[in-house]
């Protein structure tokens, strides 16, 4: 997937849904744990120096794994790179399991599912597709 690099700086100035500093290692060996200002805007998550305002760099959380590898530390891994691992540092175990929730939230394939699923769950109360007002109710994607 292509993005511009405009649009990215752009993206990483919204308002976020979760921010914190937290310990960052990359899935390079060799890599050291450093503190990141880390950023969940949509479904990217972006990680900064702490005294800069343009991100380091930026995951797209799609086809990803998020686990927790201890009570304050969780990874994330990428299901066509599943041996690299980011790995992330928290401050407490409920910021951990903060994290984790919001991140698995964020991806387009769990908020289709929760559209699929809701709207069965409409149609079955009412025997009307919501869908359909808006012409939309025989794309794919929402089957």
């Amino acid at each position: 997937m292509r993005f511009n690099e405009k649009e990215l700086i752009f993206l990483s100035r919204q308002p976020s849904e979760r921010a914190a500093e937290l310990g960052m290692r990359g899935p390079k060996k060799g890599d050291v744990m450093k503190r990141r200002l880390v950023k969940l805007i949509v479904n990217f998550l972006f990680y900064f120096r702490t005294d800069e305002e343009e991100p380091v760099g930026a995951l797209l959380l799609e086809q990803c794994r998020v686990e927790r590898e201890d009570d304050m530390a969780f990874s994330i891994a990428f299901l066509d790179e599943a041996e690299r691992k980011y790995l992330f540092e928290c401050d407490s175990q409920e910021q951990c399991l903060e994290w984790i929730d919001a991140i698995i939230k964020a991806s387009y394939e769990f908020m289709r599912k929760n559209l699929i699923f809701y709207r069965s769950e409409i149609h079955r109360l009412t025997g009307k597709d919501p869908l359909e007002q808006y012409g939309i109710s025989d794309e794919t994607r929402f089957q």
